[in-house]
This record gives C-alpha cells, structure tokens and sequence, in this order.
C-alpha cells in the first residue's frame, strides 16, 4: 500500500466541512464525492459520519492510491474503492446509480468551465429522491465583495490556464437551471469560501 499524499489546505477546512455536513445531512445516506484528491476529505467525512457509505472518485487515475491509502491508515469500512470518474466524460455511472448526496470541493476553479454544466448534469442525473449536490469553495458574487486573497488567488490561476478562474455564482446557478437543479442554500465557510447546496427544482 502507498503511502497517502497530503493537502495542507485539505487538513485545514476538513473540520469546518464536516461540520456543516452534519448540519446538512440525516444519520444514514449514501454520498459520491467528485474530485476526492488526496482523499483526506472523504476519509474525514466517513470517520465523522459513520452511518454514510462513501464513494470517492477523481479524474485523475494516480489519485485513486492516495485515497485508497488514507482510507486503508483510517482503518474505515464504510468508504467503497476509489472510482476514475471524470465528468467531462460520455459515461459516469450506471444509471440506477443514485446517491443522497454528491459532494464536491474545490474543483471548479482548477477546472474548464465546462466541468459546471457537466457536474450539475451528473447531479440531475444521479441524484435520489430529496437529494443535495453541495459544492464548496471560492465563488465571486454579484454585489459581494471579492476579498484580496480571492482576487490575488483568481488572478494566479489564470495566469496558470486560461480555462481555470473562480466562478461567479451566479454564472453556476443557471448551469444548474439547465440541468433542473436549483440553489437551495448558501453557507459562508472560513477564509472565504462557501458552500452551496443544490437540489432539484418543484
């Protein structure tokens, strides 16, 4: 077994995440995580919400060890092997696959934006009955001001790809608008991020 790779701002905002995903979430479920990284996240999740099955995924195919080693160190046994699941891709899932929740962080922005439109479909698509996408981190606003880590942050990432940016709010609700998702709730998190949850629309 490989040994696990480290996120320093993974290990900094596990804890706040987990604890709005226990505000969010009922006892049991079943969640999909898309862009796991490291998999620090979902080890944490799973540690912290025992009675939910978990399944990590990332596009990257040298991520799939990291996470499967984390989960191996924490010792969990609610956490499914690591998918390769890009979701630019034709396929995801088998379409019966369904999940109460499908949780994604800090993807968007080190992303083509066409990963948005992409994902919400995913959500549409394979999430059951009463279920919540909750995506996480840097957003700009319309009528919110953007702090100097964010600009500083957005402007690095541009400079770094063309395709990649923090997306504006706004611009990611009316992908989920075409997808028949809508925005159900926001939530202000540390250093300033938020954490938006998804639903379908009545």
């Amino acid at each position: 077994m490989s040994r696990p790779d480290f996120s320093p701002a993974a290990d900094r905002n596990k804890q706040a995440l987990l604890d709005a995903l226990r505000q969010l979430l009922p006892r049991e479920g079943s969640a999909l995580e898309i862009a796991s990284g490291t998999g620090q996240h979902v080890a944490w999740f799973a540690a912290g919400l025992p009675g939910w099955s978990w399944q990590p995924s990332d596009a990257q195919a040298d991520a799939l060890p990291s996470i499967s080693a984390w989960v191996a160190q924490e010792g969990l046994r609610n956490v499914q092997i690591p998918l390769q699941l890009n979701v630019l891709a034709a396929q995801w899932l088998p379409d019966d696959a369904l999940f109460d929740a499908i949780f994604c962080a800090n993807m968007l922005h080190i992303a083509p934006w066409a990963t948005c439109a992409a994902l919400m479909q995913l959500g549409a698509r394979h999430l059951a009955p009463g279920g919540q996408l909750i995506t996480y981190g840097p957003y700009l606003e319309n009528g919110v001001a953007t702090s100097t880590g964010n600009q500083v942050f957005d402007q690095h990432l541009r400079q770094q790809n063309p395709d990649w940016g923090l997306r504006r709010r706004e611009d990611v609700e009316q992908q989920a608008a075409r997808a028949g998702l809508q925005l159900a709730a926001r939530h202000a998190m540390p250093a300033n991020n938020l954490l938006l949850v998804w639903t379908r629309m009545a």
